[in-house]
C-alpha cells in the first residue's frame, strides 16, 4: 500500500534538505513524496532535484500553502496521504511504516500522534510537546486539536468529504480535521509516540493581533460545517498550549 507524502514549500533552501532527508531515510519502502513549490526565488527546487527518493514536484504560483496542500493531494496516487511541511521532520526512519501498520485494518480512515517543536538552529532542542491523547466526541469541544504535520488521511476521504478550505488563512487545517473527524465520524486511531519534530513558529501564534484573527477563524471553522462549540471551546484551545511547556 503506497502514501503519498506532500511538502508544500516557497523559499525553503535553509530546511526543506532536513525534510527531505527525513522522508528519504523512511524504512517503508512505498512512499510518493510530491514537492509542491510557489515559484521560490531561492534555491529550494535545486536542493529538490538533488533527491532521487522524491517521485514528482512542480513549481508555480499558488494561492497559498493550503492550495498547495490541494494541488498536492491531487497529484498523489497512494492509498493514504501524509502532509509534512517544509521545515518539518519525521523524528526517525520507523514513522511512516508505524502509521501503515495501522492502516492495515480498512475500517480506519485517519491516523495521528504526537509532535515535538523545536528550535530553528537546532532539531534536538525541545522547547515543547504536543502530546494529542485519545480522542473522543466531546474532545473538540474542549480545545482539542491533534497536530496536522502528524495526521494521516485515506486518500478516498478526501475524495468522499473535500480538500481544504482556501477561504481560511490560518484555520483550514482545524476545519478539514473538525470536518473529518467531528461532523462525519470518521474513524481515527492514535498513535501515542512523537512522529513529527517542527521548528517553533508559526502564522496563527506570530502576534496577537494574529492570534485573534485565528479565534475568528477557528469560530468560522465550525460554522461551516454547522457545528456549535461551547462558549469556552475557542478560549481553551489556545490555553491548551500551555501545558506544551511543561512536557519536554
Amino acid at each position: 500500500m503506497k502514501i503519498s507524502i506532500i511538502t508544500a514549500a516557497y523559499n525553503s533552501a535553509q530546511t526543506i534538505g532536513d525534510t527531505l532527508q527525513s522522508v528519504a531515510n523512511q524504512r517503508y519502502s512505498q512512499v510518493e513524496h510530491i514537492i509542491v513549490d510557489g515559484m521560490s526565488k531561492d534555491n529550494t527546487m535545486s536542493i529538490v532535484q538533488e533527491f532521487p527518493h522524491v517521485a514528482k514536484f512542480v513549481s508555480e504560483r499558488d494561492k497559498g500553502i493550503y492550495d498547495a496542500m490541494n494541488k498536492g493531494i491531487g497529484l498523489a496516487t497512494g492509498e493514504v496521504i501524509g502532509i509534512l511541511n517544509s521545515d518539518d521532520i519525521y523524528i526517525n526512519g520507523e514513522v511512516l511504516q508505524k502509521v501503515m501498520d495501522c492502516f492495515v485494518d480498512d475500517t480506519v480512515d485517519l491516523v495521528y500522534g504526537d509532535l515535538q517543536y523545536v528550535r530553528q538552529n537546532n532539531l534536538n532542542k525541545v522547547t515543547r510537546s504536543w502530546i494529542a491523547g485519545n480522542y473522543t466526541r466531546k474532545s473538540f469541544y474542549y480545545g482539542w486539536m491533534p497536530p496536522h504535520p502528524s495526521f494521516f488521511v485515506r486518500k478516498r476521504v478526501y475524495d468522499q468529504c473535500g480538500l481544504f478550505n482556501l477561504d481560511l488563512r490560518t484555520a483550514a487545517d482545524y476545519e478539514i480535521i473538525i470536518r473529518f473527524m467531528l461532523k462525519n465520524q470518521l474513524r481515527a486511531v492514535y498513535l501515542p509516540e512523537v512522529l513529527v519534530k517542527m521548528r517553533a513558529g508559526g502564522a496563527s501564534n506570530a502576534s496577537l493581533r494574529q492570534r485573534i484573527r485565528a479565534n475568528r477563524e477557528d469560530r468560522q471553522a465550525w460554522k461551516m460545517n454547522g457545528l456549535r462549540p461551547n462558549p469556552f471551546t475557542l478560549i481553551l484551545k489556545p490555553l491548551r498550549k500551555i501545558n506544551q511547556f511543561l512536557i519536554k
